[in-house]
C-alpha cells in the first residue's frame, strides 16, 4: 500500500492555512486550489483575470515539476471564478497551458474567493505506471 506524501515546491506560494500544496498519493498527485499569488512577493497580482490566470497557472506549473510532472498529466481540473463573465477569457489563457486529450474539467462562479481573488484552479494529475512520482 501506498503512503501519501506531501509535495512542497518553492516556486509555488506557501500555503496560507491547515493544507499542503499538494499530496502525492499512489500515482495521483492532487494540488490544492492555487490562487494567484506571486510566490517571490506572497502577494496576490495585479487584479486582471488575464494576468491572475496566468499566475495561478504558473503556480500550478511549478507544482508539477516539483512531482516531475507536467500539465499533460492533468486529468482532472476545477476552476472557481468570481464572475463567470471571465470564462471565455479564463479558456483562451487554459489552452496556452493545456493540449490535447484535455483533462476532464468543472467551472462555477463562487460567491467570493480567497483574498478576494478572481479565479482559483485545482487539480488532480496522474503518473502513468511506468512512470513513478
Amino acid at each position: 500500500m501506498n503512503s501519501k506524501e506531501v509535495i512542497y515546491a518553492e516556486n509555488a506560494p506557501k500555503p496560507v492555512g491547515p493544507y499542503s500544496q499538494a499530496v502525492k498519493a499512489g500515482n495521483f498527485l492532487f494540488i490544492s486550489g492555487q490562487i494567484p499569488i506571486d510566490p517571490k512577493t506572497g502577494k496576490v497580482v495585479e487584479k486582471d483575470i488575464v494576468v491572475q490566470t496566468h499566475q495561478v497557472l504558473k503556480n500550478i506549473e511549478a507544482i508539477l515539476q516539483e512531482a516531475g510532472l507536467t500539465f499533460k498529466d492533468i486529468v482532472k481540473t476545477t476552476v472557481l471564478l468570481s464572475n463567470m463573465e471571465d470564462f471565455s477569457r479564463v479558456n483562451q489563457i487554459y489552452a496556452e497551458y493545456f493540449s490535447e486529450p484535455f483533462p476532464a474539467r468543472a467551472a462555477y462562479q463562487v460567491a467570493r474567493l480567497p483574498l478576494d481573488v478572481l479565479i482559483e484552479i485545482e487539480c488532480i494529475a496522474y503518473r502513468q505506471e511506468n512512470n513513478n512520482l
